[in-house]
């Protein structure tokens, strides 16, 4: 009996390891299989507006830059950066420790930020360092330049307004064409890069992300913008896009009043505008509260699209309503909760068209690592929501992997396989189905598609992925 009892007591543990490899083993195949089921779900939703597109004319502003795009802790280590005994915000920065505290507050939440450098000598040394760093890269940096070639690439005929150096303009498809004169060396923007679950000192990240950092003295006058208003108006394009407006944000102009007249020029050049060019606006990182309130009068308020992330989305309302900006937010926020900020956005801004020429929102997408939600009012204009958004889901995981193939081996699905569509007493969950991955429903005054993203596992870049993104799901309602 002894004997028995102690081949029991070793037979045991074993068995239950053995359970656990099978358990986890078939787990392991049930999310393969739905990988696999969402992946063909996506690129079925994409193929179906792909068959219906139609080659359209896009002028895109403003600006251009080059990235020098390094490992964010890698850099830290050259600059002999210790880790802060506080995370710390600051607007702007003007010495290595205010930097220090700048990255840990960001990183600690794996939120994107673009920040102004004061200190042009400080600005050097950090662009030195990072080309130091093992497997640094050189890019076409710059919202306006990002969105241009992603449309050239997609088909689309493109205009871009930039005052850039012929590095930037090389680094562009042939077809696109650049509108203003020249520089001989552009702007140059530092982009620190970092993983999820990276360590630094007590800090760790939750999510892949980065911090940009420049001293750029070019865009924040929006340079080159009346030689792209006079094209335009000959080029008619079906679409116009605004970006890179946050290079205005902290940058010390000698009288405010220049950038209130930068701003004021382009809301005539806005409002003038045939209703047949529909405008889209793309968000950034802001935290001058007076900027973005001059940017929600002077652009906002003559765009029909908005594109932003979870954390610039909660900023817009705030400035809407008069509020402070946040300077982070959830980096995996719920469904429900950009629906209901989505819901709040479109209701501030869709009664705006009666005043003094004014253009109604009619559209707006939001991009998250987890999801894309498209929003677009009842009866638009805007068509292909369900392949837009499924478009953009797969550009996301092509950008940040750097790659046209998806490789269901480098991915993750990060959404739920149901979600709630409001944080509202009367909330209701939504199945989503792994062959039909994009969930689409109709609501009193406007429809909403929502498409999980295949989450790339091993990323080559994350800055310029929001701007990827939003081109890819405007290339199919346009």
């Amino acid at each position: 009996m002894v004997s028995g009892s102690i081949k029991w007591g070793f037979s045991f543990p074993v068995l239950i390891v053995l359970a656990a490899f099978f358990y986890r083993r078939h787990f392991d195949e049930i999310l393969q299989k739905r990988l696999n089921e969402v992946l063909s779900g996506l690129l079925r939703a994409e193929d179906k507006g792909q068959q219906s597109f139609k080659p359209q004319k896009v002028a895109v502003g403003f600006g251009g830059c080059e990235d020098i795009i390094t490992d964010g802790l890698e850099l830290i280590k050259i600059l002999n950066l210790t880790s802060p005994k506080k995370a710390i915000h600051h607007d702007a920065v003007y010495k290595e420790e205010e930097l220090a505290q700048l990255f840990a507050y960001f990183f600690q939440h794996g939120a994107a930020a673009e920040r102004y450098v004061a200190n042009d000598e400080l600005f050097d040394v950090l662009v030195n360092g990072a080309a130091k760093v093992p497997g640094h890269r050189w890019s076409l940096g710059g919202n306006a330049p990002a969105m241009a070639r992603r449309f050239a690439f997609e088909g689309l005929e493109v205009i871009l307004g930039a005052k850039v150096s012929p590095a930037v303009i090389n680094a562009l498809p042939q077809s696109v064409k650049v509108i203003g004169k020249g520089v001989e060396k552009s702007d140059i923007h530092l982009i620190m890069e970092y993983e999820t679950n990276e360590k630094w000192g007590k800090y760790s990240s939750p999510r892949a992300n980065r911090l940009i950092l420049h001293s750029d003295h070019i865009n924040p006058f929006i340079e080159g913008m009346e030689d792209f208003i006079e094209t335009v108006t000959s080029f008619k394009p079906a679409l116009v896009v605004i970006g890179g407006l946050q290079m205005m944000d902290n940058f010390p102009y000698e009288n405010l009043e220049i950038r209130r007249s930068r701003l004021a020029k382009l809301k005539d050049f806005l409002k003038n505008l045939p209703k047949s060019t529909r405008v889209h606006f793309e968000m950034a990182s802001f935290t001058d509260m007076t900027l973005l309130s001059e940017i929600v009068e002077n652009v906002i308020y003559y765009s029909d699209s908005i594109g932003a992330n979870e954390q610039e989305l909660p900023n817009l309302i705030s400035a809407l309503k008069g509020e402070a900006v946040s300077l982070v937010s959830d980096s995996y926020p719920r469904v429900a909760s950009v629906l209901d900020q989505m819901r709040t956005l479109y209701n501030l801004l869709k009664d705006t068209a009666t005043v003094d020429g004014r253009r109604k929102l009619s559209r707006l997408h939001i991009h998250t690592l987890a999801f894309q939600a498209i929003l677009t009012g009842k009866n638009s204009s805007w068509k292909n929501t369900m392949s837009a958004a499924a478009k953009a889901s797969l550009t996301a995981h092509r950008y940040t992997c750097g790659s046209h193939e998806i490789d269901p081996g480098k991915t993750k699905l990060i959404l739920d396989d149901s979600f709630s569509i409001t944080t509202g007493t009367d909330s209701r969950r939504v199945p989503v189905n792994s062959s039909s991955p994009v969930t689409c429903w109709q609501e009193m005054n406007h429809d909403i598609c929502v498409a999980p993203v295949l989450v790339c596992t091993k990323i080559l870049q994350t800055c310029g992925g929001g701007d990827n993104i939003s081109s890819a799901g405007l290339v199919l309602q346009i």
